[in-house]
């Protein structure tokens, strides 16, 4: 009897272990299924990489992914990652140094955002190529006569596109051209990415006068023969960006060239815990310029819708793809 009843105990145990690893199991499950929410950015390079990480999550990964629409500010972003509550969980393209003030106080302060290695992009101001005989750098933007061919709307000030009125290049370019003394001879546009590409392709196609702010990789490079404005070199305190502060432009100072930038996916470290298996493959991507001026010509150029062109490319780069996976 005491034998039995010793058998008996020892089922009981046996059960109880088996219970615990079912919830432990359902837990990590629970976890790994946690829908992943990606921020929806304006510019046709990040959301063809929004869609590429979606579409990862819900075909090889098997799980949930939202891009979330409208949400394109990025101090928002990084707040929301920071909060770690899946408002949103990705940002899906920092560049730096545009973003670092949130870099500083999310990713280095607080520690509550990760990163991947970053791809290199460059900016700048730009002209199509047949302005070119007329102006090669930002010093001649000073000639009064260069800024009345691009004033539309006969106020005496040319204008030139900024960006649009969500991203924090938008303000960095109006306080270059206060630092180079151009202000009183040019005014910001600031207009959608949309809006702008079709005022660029009216512009292009009548031989028309256009400046303004772009980046690559992007497909406006493929489609159209574009020149960089010529801008002094970087050199120690020639950029000062107090961005944040309420007379940010008169608190800052950028009188020189961008670096080339490092640009970086983010996400929110509480996917660590949420979804263990995201969070790795977010960290382990690792993208090209190439590669990303691939999806922006067949998304942007060729009007490919973007779910279509990243699950296709994710079909046909399984090695790859398996490899942010699992690595």
């Amino acid at each position: 009897m005491e034998h039995l009843n010793k058998e008996t105990d020892l089922d009981i145990i046996k059960r109880i272990l088996i219970l615990l690893v079912f919830v432990i199991n359902a837990s990590s499950s629970c976890a790994q299924d946690s829908k992943i929410t990606i921020a929806d950015l304006t510019w046709t390079g990040a959301s063809a990489i929004s869609h590429v990480i979606q579409a990862i999550i819900t075909g090889p990964m098997g799980g949930e992914a939202e891009i979330i629409k409208g949400a394109s500010d990025g101090s928002i972003i990084f707040a929301s990652m920071d909060k770690g509550d899946g408002s949103i969980d990705v940002h899906p393209d920092i560049w730096m140094p545009v973003q670092i003030n949130n870099w500083k106080k999310y990713v280095e302060e607080n520690n509550t955002v990760a990163i991947n290695k970053p791809y290199y992009g460059t900016q700048g101001m730009f002209i199509p190529n047949y302005l070119t005989n007329t102006i090669r750098s930002f010093s001649d933007l000073a000639n009064p006569k260069i800024a009345s061919m691009f004033d539309k709307d006969g106020n005496g000030k040319g204008e030139y596109w900024a960006g649009d009125t969500s991203w924090t290049s938008t303000k960095i370019w109006q306080i270059k051209f206060k630092s180079y003394g151009l202000d009183e001879l040019w005014e910001p546009e600031i207009i959608s990415d949309a809006a702008f590409k079709e005022q660029l392709k009216v512009a292009y196609e009548n031989q028309k006068p256009i400046l303004f702010y772009y980046w690559t990789p992007e497909w406006i490079f493929a489609a159209y023969e574009l020149s960089p404005l010529d801008e002094p070199p970087v050199s120690e305190g020639c950029q000062v960006l107090n961005l944040e502060q309420a007379n940010w432009l008169e608190a800052s100072t950028f009188n020189c060239k961008h670096n080339d930038a490092e640009v970086w996916i983010g996400h929110s470290k509480s996917l660590q815990d949420r979804n263990p298996a995201v969070a790795r493959m977010l960290s382990n991507i690792i993208l090209n310029p190439e590669t990303i001026n691939e999806w922006t010509l067949r998304i942007g150029r060729d009007g490919e819708n973007p779910v279509t062109v990243a699950e296709n490319w994710v079909a046909k780069n399984k090695e790859l793809v398996n490899n942010w996976i699992y690595r």
